[in-house]
């Protein structure tokens, strides 16, 4: 076997997680494949894959490896190409959070699948942010600031953190004007760290001295259930509750006090030696996103 099919198949294994899989992407079988990656790691003397309970990950050697050989790889394939256009084709793995993936990601992917019948898409929707390199992941969806610069950033839009009760509750207890009023309201709160935190812009900062917040969740369409059904004043972002706030079975509070909107991008693994369906798919995806009411900053 040469070096670059060596390469080849080591990049197949840590971007499907899976030795079946990669096999079956690659159409050989899986002892070859195991095979192959037994005869890299004897030959650079390190283990470049570990075996996790849920899929295969790269060692930090391996991730070293897998960003050198993808781009080793792709210049191949690029150099190969000659005239003709790159196919777009392969699998996408793609990541977002879950109200937002199934609403406005989702639907974009079933459109792109449409107009390339040679890609395949898993999408991943985790309000946790997945390691791109770990998971296989082609494409991310994030809301914020960017923390790793080694990843490459496409920005579509804007969110913001807003309150919200219902009408039902506000009457019942009033509309609190300024953030230290809701220390006399009930906080429906999420169960991260930081999450009976509520910051605040302007002359008002950090969180209410005293939320009284019964009701904890870590999902946001039951925080939602539970802001509808008027159990107490929530925080959200924008997204998450803009077809509330429409049809009126929601109010936002405390509009002044929003903090600075937050970013939304998307994130892939660098700029240079992506595969073409990657570009593709962002280049199809930017737009569409970029036109949602529910990006804007305001």
């Amino acid at each position: 076997m040469d070096r670059l099919d060596e390469f080849s198949i080591f990049v197949r294994i840590v971007e499907e997680g899976s030795l079946v899989r990669a096999a079956q992407r690659l159409r050989r079988s899986p002892p070859a494949v195991t095979r192959a990656l037994a005869a890299l790691e004897d030959r650079l003397g390190v283990r470049l894959v570990d075996r996790t309970t849920r899929r295969l990950a790269p060692t930090e050697a391996g991730r070293t490896l897998y960003e050198r050989a993808r781009a080793v790889v792709a210049d191949y394939e690029a150099a190969t190409a000659g005239i003709r256009e790159a196919p777009v084709r392969g699998l996408l793995r793609i990541t977002a959070p879950v109200q937002f993936g199934r609403y406005h990601v989702a639907p974009i992917a079933t459109r792109f699948l449409d107009a390339h019948k040679d890609v395949e898409i898993e999408l991943l929707l985790n309000d946790r942010n997945i390691d791109l390199i770990e998971e296989g992941i082609d494409i991310a969806v994030r809301i914020g600031a960017l923390a790793d610069s080694s990843l490459s950033a496409r920005p579509v839009g804007h969110v913001r953190r807003q309150w919200a009760a219902s009408p039902a509750y506000l009457a019942r207890h009033g509309t609190p004007q300024t953030p230290a009023d809701l220390a006399q309201h009930e906080a429906l709160l999420g169960t991260s760290r930081g999450a009976r935190e509520w910051g605040f812009a302007g002359a008002r900062r950090g969180a209410p001295l005293h939320l009284a917040g019964r009701l904890r969740v870590d999902d946001v369409e039951t925080r939602l259930r539970a802001a509808r059904e008027g159990r107490g004043i929530a925080q959200f972002l924008s997204y998450q509750i803009a077809d509330d706030l429409a049809a009126g079975r929601l109010v936002r509070l405390l509009r002044d006090y929003e903090p600075p909107p937050l970013p939304v991008q998307l994130l892939t693994k660098g700029r240079v030696h992506r595969a073409p369906k990657i570009d593709a798919f962002l280049d199809f995806v930017v737009r569409r996103l970029a036109s949602l009411s529910v990006l804007a900053s305001d």
